[in-house]
């Protein structure tokens, strides 16, 4: 019988290598420990994140295939295009970060359910409090949100985790609103885990796990932005993404 690697609840960080990882489950890796900002930023710099639901451990995934961005490549369909010229929304970052990671669980339970546990927001909003984990806000012309993507940004690396659209093509421009501000701060690449029709169609696509961990690991080491984005964010509406 093979078994899972436990990890324990304090003190040693360490995860077992990625190349352990099962391949059925794909990507599964080790399971317990917890979710403090240490553990969740070693995890992510080894190209590890967690993802359980209710009732379950701790779960620490490495997929064997990569989804992901090049930040500067992004693909706008030109569909799209024409209405984002024609779209008067806001966009925003870091303004509302709990309430997109509350809009994310809910849209997810419409679903198939949701890994946003209460557990999970309190680890994400203590990362964001700490300047690691970041959102993207999208309000329509009343104020109200329409779309949002939330993750995790160490070194010059992001890590997406979650985005939802409350009205049609909130979380295209969510998403493509991050990607246009990684670019011009010189992150050239985002993670989006694994694989969807939705994600390919803007762009997306998959490598390898040990490509992407060597990537990934040397990106997330160099120096990069700790902090709130509120100020700084590079786009103000979603007709900017037109351009």
């Amino acid at each position: 019988m093979i078994r899972i690697p436990v990890l324990g609840a304090t003190g040693n960080l360490a995860f077992p290598p990625v190349e352990r990882a099962f391949a059925e489950p794909d990507g599964l890796l080790a399971v317990g420990g917890d979710l403090s900002p240490d553990r969740l930023l070693e995890a992510y710099r080894h190209g590890i994140f967690p993802w359980f639901s209710d009732g379950q451990p701790i779960l620490w995934w490495s997929p064997s295939l990569r989804t992901v961005f090049d930040t500067a490549r992004m693909h706008v369909p030109r569909r799209l295009a024409r209405w984002l010229r024609r779209c008067d929304w806001s966009i925003r970052a870091d303004t509302a970060f709990v309430e997109v990671m509350r809009a994310c669980a809910t849209t997810r339970r419409r679903g198939h359910g949701t890994w946003i546990t209460g557990d999970m927001l309190a680890a994400y909003a203590r990362l964001h409090d700490l300047g690691h984990a970041h959102s993207i806000e999208v309000r329509d012309a009343n104020g109200q949100l329409a779309g949002g993507i939330y993750g995790v940004a160490l070194g010059r690396m992001f890590y997406g985790e979650s985005m939802f659209s409350m009205q049609t093509n909130g979380s295209k421009v969510a998403l493509l609103a991050l990607c246009g501000a990684l670019d011009a701060w010189n992150f050239p690449l985002l993670d989006a885990q694994v694989a969807s029709d939705h994600l390919f169609t803007l762009g997306a696509r998959e490598m390898p796990r040990d490509a992407f961990c060597a990537q990934a690991g040397v990106l997330a080491a160099q120096p990069g932005r700790v902090g709130a984005w509120t100020h700084d964010f590079p786009l103000a509406t979603a007709a900017d993404l037109a351009t």
